[in-house]
């Protein structure tokens, strides 16, 4: 019995948190978005040649390669390491793109106007850090493993979330009436030390307590 091509059975798991199919490559600034959603998360394969319903399409590898190598040099910041596989099936090629979980996080992918934005991993999308996750990927250098104890302002946000059980950012600032940045540098904090997770609804985060 013939063994199917670890890339069919890669394919057959679909896109995930750590897994994302592109039938082509024509703009180094989206895709530096998913590599950079990749290396602020737990890093993750980008498969090229393939669409988004899981066939094969295949590529011209040496364009592709080029597109994949420029983004992660000039369109990541930090620059992106990358490990590119060619895979023939069928005749056709795949590009194995793989990307590892960064060590140097927030990682920045360029956009409009010399822009640079962070994204992170959320299932099978790449969405733009909010400021409480922007500032949960910075902790994420700092090496801490532990919470010894709780800030006043913490205290009143584990207060709020028994009592709300789910809530936006915008809402928990207003309940607390704390200013902002207070409140997102705490919040980030208590998500950090997995106190508190994050839960998305149509792309808004909603926070609520660990269970």
């Amino acid at each position: 019995m013939k063994m199917l091509h670890k890339i069919i059975r890669l394919i057959a798991t679909g896109e995930s948190e750590t897994l994302d199919f592109k039938q082509t490559i024509s703009d180094a600034s989206k895709i530096a978005k998913t590599m950079v959603a990749f290396a602020n998360n737990k890093g993750g394969t980008l498969l090229v040649g393939v669409r988004d319903n899981g066939s094969i399409a295949g590529i011209q590898s040496e364009d592709e390669k080029y597109m994949l190598e420029l983004a992660a040099e000039f369109y990541c910041s930090p620059k992106i390491q990358l490990e590119i596989i060619e895979h023939e099936i069928d005749r056709k090629i795949v590009l194995e793109a793989k990307i590892k979980e960064g060590t140097d996080k927030p990682y920045f992918a360029k956009g409009e106007n010399d822009t640079w934005w962070v994204y992170h991993r959320v299932k099978d999308q790449s969405l733009q850090a909010s400021p409480v996750m922007f500032q949960v990927l910075k902790k994420q250098n700092k090496g801490q493993d532990q919470l010894y104890a709780y800030s006043f302002l913490e205290s009143e946000i584990l207060n709020t979330l028994k009592a709300e059980r789910s809530i936006t950012l915008t809402d928990l600032i207003k309940s607390l009436k704390i200013k902002r940045n207070r409140v997102v540098y705490s919040l980030a904090k208590l998500i950090h030390f997995d106190i508190v997770e994050v839960n998305y609804q149509q792309k808004l985060e909603y926070y609520t307590l660990k269970l």
